[in-house]
């Protein structure tokens, strides 16, 4: 279902460690959709270092947003990155306090096993995540499948899922309409919203 705020505000976690492509990609997807984007980092200062040794320098730490309301989160996978969000009290008090206002919840590769699924998000609902991490998830039934959605928690697998990990969280947040717009200039191949489940 699309929000009704026009501007959906949207928040993505960053750590040391973090995958630098699933962060940018969702960042860059989401603000051609106009979301208001904002990247946290869970570290000491802005500047955090990714797994392939890019640095991104995150809008504000986790802490400036722990008053503030958002319509989704959108966690990066990416590892040591997942583990050290998971590890962030302030993270993992923002995503308690977001879950039980019933708004959607979104992670990929590491993120979904490594944060949602050992802080209990996951139970009783189908996801998926990297192979590496596929296979601690409780439920099975769906964990090839490249973006699952399964009520207000979108994950998906990995770099490679990505772009339509990032347009699925478009057209949850904006529509159908909104989503294929995006995804026309980006030059996505035709049937990748089939992927989509």
């Amino acid at each position: 279902m699309a929000s009704a705020s026009k501007n959906p505000s949207v928040l993505i976690p960053i750590a040391n460690g973090s995958e630098e492509m699933e962060a940018i990609i969702i960042a860059d997807v989401l603000r051609r959709a106009e979301a208001q984007v904002t990247l946290a980092s869970v570290e000491e200062t802005t500047q955090v270092t990714c797994s392939r040794g890019v640095n991104i320098v995150a809008d504000k730490l986790i802490g400036e947003c722990a008053e503030e309301q958002f319509e989704l989160i959108a966690l990066p996978g990416g590892m040591p990155g997942a583990q050290n969000l998971a590890d962030s009290e302030m993270l993992s008090s923002i995503l308690k306090k977001h879950q039980a206002s019933d708004k959607p919840l979104a992670a990929i590769c590491a993120a979904p096993q490594v944060v949602l699924n050992t802080q209990g998000y996951l139970e009783g609902r189908h996801a998926t995540a990297h192979p590496a991490f596929s296979d601690k998830l409780g439920n099975q039934e769906r964990v090839s499948d490249r973006v699952v959605i399964d009520g207000n928690i979108i994950t998906s697998r990995g770099p490679g899922t990505a772009m339509e990990f990032a347009l699925t969280i478009v057209g949850r947040l904006f529509g159908p309409e909104k989503m294929k717009q995006v995804a026309g200039p980006m030059v996505m191949h035709s049937d990748w919203d089939t992927f989509v489940a």
